[in-house]
Parts: structure tokens; C-alpha cells; sequence
């Protein structure tokens, strides 16, 4: 058999995969309604500044009219430095076999 890595390496992750999910579903059945498990520290955090009594000093320009405009904007954010990351090492990966 000349997989026995790959298959090794595929049950690894099968694995890893199916503890997550009954380790993620315990957690959840223990949660009361409207809580979140795996939310992040974003929201916590605004909630603690604006209790502070802290006041922004400026607006933005434009704001996006929904979150899905806004997750747009953040993804296509994310593939621009992507290409731009795989440009740079394909050009020094490629100048190293030229050389």
C-alpha cells in the first residue's frame, strides 16, 4: 500500500473532527437560550467601552447598509492579500530555481 500516510493522516483529521463535534455539542447542550459558546471577545469588549462612558471622536465616512456588504468588503479584503502573499512566494520561489 503506498497511501498508508495519507490514510493515516485522513484518519487523524476524521478523528479530530468527531471529538470536536461531541466535545462542541456538550458544550452547547449545558448553555442556556441566547448564549453563545464560541463567541468572541468583540462583543464583550464594545459592551465594557461603551459602559465606560467613552464617546468615539470621529464617524466613518460611509458605513456598509448590511452585514452581509460588510462580510463582502472583509472577504475580499482577505483574497487581495492572499494573491498578494502567493505572488511574493511564488516570485522567490521561482527566482531560487532560475538562480
Amino acid at each position: 500500500m503506498t497511501h498508508r500516510l495519507e490514510l493515516a493522516v485522513a484518519a487523524i483529521i476524521i478523528v479530530f473532527v468527531a471529538v470536536f463535534l461531541v466535545q462542541n455539542a456538550q458544550i452547547q447542550a449545558h448553555l442556556g437560550e441566547g448564549e453563545e459558546a464560541w463567541g468572541g471577545a468583540d462583543g464583550s469588549a464594545a459592551e465594557l467601552i461603551e459602559a465606560s462612558g467613552y464617546e468615539p471622536w470621529f464617524s466613518p465616512l460611509w458605513e456598509p447598509p448590511s452585514g452581509e456588504i460588510e462580510s463582502l468588503f472583509f472577504s475580499l479584503q482577505a483574497a487581495i492579500g492572499a494573491v498578494i502573499i502567493g505572488y511574493v512566494f511564488g516570485y522567490w520561489r521561482g527566482s531560487r530555481r532560475s538562480a
